[in-house]
């Protein structure tokens, strides 16, 4: 943490010039995303107003992750750079190549064996070139660059599409291929499309059911599978602060069903609040020194259609909980209507097993509110018919959670 420290004070050192010189050079106030990028300008590109979706426009991103199947080749690649170290603070995660299908206590050594070559290699590299290692059972590569390493104003590139969960912290994350992530660890800069802005506006407050998941599944049915591309999505509004951090990054890491190249939220008091309970406090103070920088400019907020190229509103007082597919993630039936639509399409009405987890919903916050579900059931007398998988994103809400008693719970129903 102590290098990382360092590079997000000088990140936040030169955040409030360069985002001036930006508003001064597009002659107008900007957008959160729009604030990110410019700040994060290579040294050599010229500080202009770059048409959206058709300018190719060169940046330095502050950090790279990696997951173990797509590290490989990018190491490989980084190994013939001829650095001594890497450029920009870097990780692996040991993840993707532990299959999900017996329970941990089997499924991590089978892992651990099978995989044992690639998992050498990827400690020996990244312990000669000072890459973070995240052995096999550490976690879920998002979820532990979200409590360990996303801040508030950044910008990272990551060799997985769900990368850009990072933006319930309020970064620009996005999800690359190998070479890029080669090319940025080696110190050079990295290529990216001006993307196209959407701006969501959050009204209201979630009640009932309906909760950060079901937003991203609206706007999916909006957007569609491809409504995203080339574009970043950025959420504001009443609504979009009284979501917790973890449910922002829900909505971030669902952004990638619709193509978008990120998604992300301005900083807030749950931002705040989860630097600190992650053992980041000293990150949060930060934060707070410049968070008006953080955040889009009050003046885009009040007139979102004159700055982002299109708007989307949604009240969420007014939204119930959504069901997406099958077949598609951009197929959004409100659950009010579930029956009535499968039964006009023939789905299959039978549920044979359901996932408590993932990259995308396997927060402490996630896991209580299928406890309290779980504790309901419990309480009527009646079991589950059901499969149900629990995959905790990472040792640490795997810890938290067995420590509370929810995998007791689970155990019952």
């Amino acid at each position: 943490m102590a290098f990382d420290i360092e590079m997000i004070k000088k990140v936040y050192a030169n955040m409030p010039t360069r985002i001036e010189a930006a508003r001064k050079a597009l002659g107008r106030p900007l957008t959160l995303a729009e604030k990110i990028l410019y700040s994060h300008l290579d040294a050599h590109t010229p500080l202009t107003d770059y048409p959206r979706g058709s300018s190719y426009v060169d940046f330095n991103p502050d950090r790279v992750a990696m997951q173990d199947a797509t590290a490989q080749m990018a190491l490989l690649q980084f190994m013939q750079a001829g650095r001594p170290k890497v450029a920009v603070p870097s990780t692996v995660h040991c993840d993707h190549l532990i299959t999900a299908k017996s329970g941990a206590k089997v499924d991590l050594p089978f892992g651990n064996a099978e995989s044992k070559e690639v998992f050498d290699f990827l400690g020996s590299v990244s312990n000669k070139y000072g890459i973070g290692f995240w052995k096999p059972g550490a976690g879920i590569i998002h979820q532990v660059v979200l409590e360990n390493y996303a801040f508030p104003g950044g910008m990272m590139i990551g060799t997985d599409s769900h990368t850009v969960n990072a933006g319930g912290l309020g970064m620009i994350a996005i999800g690359v291929g190998g070479a890029d992530a080669c090319d940025v660890m080696a110190g050079l800069p990295w290529e990216l499309k001006m993307p196209k802005l959407i701006g969501v506006k959050l009204t209201g407050k979630l009640s009932g059911w309906a909760s950060a998941k079901d937003i991203i599944l609206k706007v999916a049915g909006i957007l569609t599978v491809k409504g995203g591309t080339d574009k970043v999505i950025e959420y504001f509004g009443e609504g979009a602060i009284s979501l917790s951090c973890t449910g922002k990054g829900t909505i971030c890491n669902m952004g990638a069903e619709v193509g978008a190249t990120t998604s992300t939220f301005g900083y807030d008091a749950s931002m705040s609040r989860y630097l600190s309970a992650t053992g980041r406090a000293d990150v949060a103070a930060l934060a707070d020194g410049i968070k008006e920088h953080l955040t889009g400019d009050s003046e885009v907020y009040a007139d979102p259609k004159k700055y982002f190229d299109e708007v989307i509103e949604i009240n969420l007082s007014e939204l119930e909980p959504y069901v997406n597919g099958p077949f598609t993630p951009d197929l959004a039936t409100p659950i009010s209507k579930l029956k009535e639509v499968a039964t006009a399409n023939g789905w299959p009405m039978k549920i044979e097993a359901g996932l408590i987890g993932s990259c995308t919903n396997s927060s402490y916050e996630d896991i209580s509110r299928a406890v309290s579900l779980a504790k309901q059931v419990s309480a009527k007398g009646l079991k589950s018919k059901a499969e149900f998988m629990i995959n905790p994103g990472s040792e640490q809400i795997r810890y938290t959670i067995e420590r509370d008693g929810f995998l007791d719970v689970f155990n019952e129903v």
